[in-house]
């Protein structure tokens, strides 16, 4: 989920792109990511692990361009545990949906919409993989059994599908109370034994928290409310818990801390050894660019790299026209980097270099 003002200005933002960019996005994958296929090792195809894509240092780079960042805006990374299943979010102007590449026979598909998300009278996003890849949990706005359809995000909930037995996923289900209920719910995250981490805020981007639900009998039990050492300061939305739960990383708005001050930025907590939390180290500036605005991050099941959405600029708010095409514009709207958010990635040393300096 979005803050109100973030979600409105982006999208005020995408709808204010050329028109060309809709048409050329449906076209991304063939005429957009020949360099990336290229670096797979074999013309036409994406072959390796994190499809085919040479890894990052510490310094973070775009994830996969013309592939998964396109010019589009896309967040929300989420990955099975055997790394061949690649979830994220993607939108233009209505559409906000689910995608999914899947490596088979040592090939990743083109991204398609995820069978889960695929009803357009609904928004969806925010994917979670389950350990165990059985079940996968999401954001939809799509209305729980009582509630009355409503605009844009005026619902939001947890739904999940779980998998049938040919690997493809079932029907998506609401995942009830006491995780739903009046408030809006969003951003699920998962720890290794089950506990549920998601926000939870009485309207968008009005007393926003981090809550954890613990899976006891195969339920869902009464969500608790993170300590304030995490809730205290700033609005905090979005937290990727690590599987063994000893960090989450989330975005907090209007913490003096950040750069700069008040603008939302990337935290990491680190959990204690007496179940306590840190509060907050900032995750500085290579993940933090100044001109960006942070939605969420995600490490990956081999905790070998950090996924981050961020929708800092390459080009300049009001570049020189001199020189300036029609045909350099529309490479400029249908690319990464033209401020619609992308999906980077870095080297995950990031965070325990953090925890070792004590913040």
């Amino acid at each position: 989920m979005f803050l109100p003002h973030v979600h409105a200005r982006l999208l005020l933002g995408a709808a204010a792109l050329a028109a060309s960019a809709c048409l050329l996005s449906v076209e991304t994958y063939g005429a957009r990511s020949d360099a990336a296929r290229r670096q797979a090792g074999a013309p036409g195809a994406l072959r390796g692990p994190y499809l085919g894509q040479r890894p990052p240092g510490l310094k973070p780079e775009v994830f996969a361009p013309g592939v998964i960042s396109t010019g589009i805006f896309e967040r929300d990374v989420a990955m099975t545990p055997d790394g061949r299943e690649f979830y994220f979010s993607a939108g233009f102007r209505a559409v906000t949906t689910i995608m999914v590449t899947r490596l088979r026979d040592g090939v990743w598909s083109a991204p398609e919409v995820a069978s889960f998300a695929a009803d357009p009278a609904y928004f969806y996003m925010e994917p979670c993989v389950s350990h165990d890849g059985r079940r996968i949990f999401f954001l939809t706005t799509r209305p729980r059994a009582g509630q009355a359809p409503k605009p844009g995000w005026g619902n939001n909930s947890i739904w999940a599908a779980d998998r049938n037995g040919d690997g493809t996923w079932g029907e998506p289900y609401d995942l009830g109370s006491p995780v739903n209920g009046p408030d809006l719910t969003y951003f699920p995250s998962i720890t290794r034994d089950g506990t549920l981490y998601f926000s939870r805020a009485k309207a968008p981007g009005k007393d926003s928290a981090i809550y954890r639900s613990r899976l006891a009998g195969g339920r869902y039990q009464e969500p608790e409310r993170l300590p304030d050492s995490v809730n205290g300061t700033g609005l905090i939305y979005n937290a990727f818990v690590a599987p063994d739960e000893s960090y989450l990383i989330a975005g907090v708005d209007g913490r003096e801390d950040a750069t700069p001050p008040k603008r939302a930025n990337y935290y990491v907590f680190f959990r204690n050894a007496d179940g306590t939390w840190t509060s907050g180290a900032n995750m500085g500036p290579a993940v933090n660019d100044p001109a960006n605005t942070q939605h969420s991050a995600y490490v990956s099941p081999d905790g070998r790299f950090l996924f981050f959405s961020s929708n800092a600029p390459a080009e300049p708010a009001a570049p020189s026209l001199k020189g300036l095409t029609h045909a350099r514009l529309v490479e400029l709207n249908s690319s990464p980097r033209n401020g619609n958010s992308d999906i980077y990635w870095a080297d995950a040393r990031i965070i325990q270099e953090l925890r070792r300096a004590g913040r």
